[in-house]
Formats: C-alpha cells, structure tokens, sequence
C-alpha cells in the first residue's frame, strides 16, 4: 500500500498524521526529498533474472500464428490427444468395468432367484429327492442350536466357577465386607446351577 503524502505550500512532503486506536493523534512527519519508504521500494533482480525474463518465448523469426495451438476433433472413443495405447487402455477399462456391473447384476439377480424359490412352498406332490434337500438343510439349524447351547454351558460354569471363587475368598477372610455386586453373584448361584442343570438335561 502506497503511503500517502501530503504537500505543504513550500513543497515539502510529509506523511499526513493519522489518528491512534485510543483517540490520540500520530503528529505528521517530514519525508526528504528522494526517499522511498520500504514497501515501495522495488524488488532487487540480478542480471540473469533480467535474462530470462527480457528472453522471448518463441525462437526468432516464429511468428506467433504459426505456434497457435489447433484444437484436435475429439476422436470418437476417446479424451482428444491421447496415444493410440491409452486410448485402448481406456476401452479395456471400459469394457472391464461395464463386464464387473453386469456380473454384479446377474449375481443380484441369482441371489433374488433362491430367496424367491426358498419361500414358495413345495408342493406335495414333489420327488422325494427334492424332499430330502430341506430335511439336509433343517440339519445345519439343529448342529447351530447345540453349538450355542454348548456356549451357554461353558459360559454358565464359567460365571459357577467365578462364585464359588469369590465364596472361598470370603470364607478365607480376604474380603472382610463384599460389595453389593458381590452378594448379587452369590445369591444367584442356585439359578445359575439350575439353568446349567436343564441345559445339560437338553442336551
């Protein structure tokens, strides 16, 4: 920003005073004659800066007209200047990707196939081949009931194991005065017992 200067009747210059934040005022000052303030002076380039940027773009004697680029007529499958193998490179990916959405669709479509198949009930009068494909299938729900069930167990003796646990060390006097949550788990180690008891019987 340039500093604004004001000329008295004499021909002097000064820097106009200007007023502070808090209302006092900057007194106006004397500038000599031939001074640039800092911001107005100009940056320092040395003579090979000057070089490059007095050097012309073209090479002499190119006229301009000659150098103006020509918009190329986009080719029909392509981005306009492209190589030959970019532009088969970009038809390859093209294809693979029109290839990968079609697949998904067909694989969407089988998918929507057995959904749609697995609801319709059988008629009764169906082969007894197809009869023993849903009786194969009703056997992988059973195996899944008896593994949760086996975790169930597992996690029962677990919690069984915890009690009986924190009774011994009650009864050993490490814990003098067991927390709310603690007599919460020991009260609960016959329903624990019980519930593991029918879960074996169900086995």
């Amino acid at each position: 920003m340039a500093t604004p200067y004001v000329t008295d009747e004499t021909g002097g210059k000064y820097i106009a005073s200007t007023q502070r934040p808090d209302g006092t005022w900057r007194k106006q000052r004397r500038v000599k004659e031939g001074y640039v303030p800092q911001e107005e002076v100009p940056v320092y380039e040395n003579k090979y800066v000057k070089f490059f940027k007095s050097k012309p773009e073209l090479p002499p004697g190119l006229s301009p007209e000659a150098t103006a680029p020509v918009t190329p007529s986009r080719p029909e499958g392509g981005e306009p200047g492209l190589s030959k193998t970019a532009k088969r490179n970009l038809k390859r990916k093209e294809k693979r990707r029109q290839q990968q959405e079609k697949g998904e669709a067909e694989a969407l479509s089988r998918t929507l196939e057995k959904v749609s198949l697995g609801e319709t009930a059988q008629p009764p009068s169906a082969p007894q081949g197809s009869r023993a494909a849903p009786a194969a299938a009703s056997d992988q729900p059973d195996s899944a009931a008896t593994t949760e069930k086996a975790k169930k167990i597992k996690n029962l003796k677990k919690k069984l194991r915890q009690v009986e646990e924190l009774q011994q060390r009650i009864q050993a006097g490490e814990i003098s005065q067991p927390s709310k949550e603690q007599l919460e788990k020991l009260a609960r180690r016959r329903a624990l017992e019980e519930e593991l008891e029918d879960l074996e019987l169900g086995l």
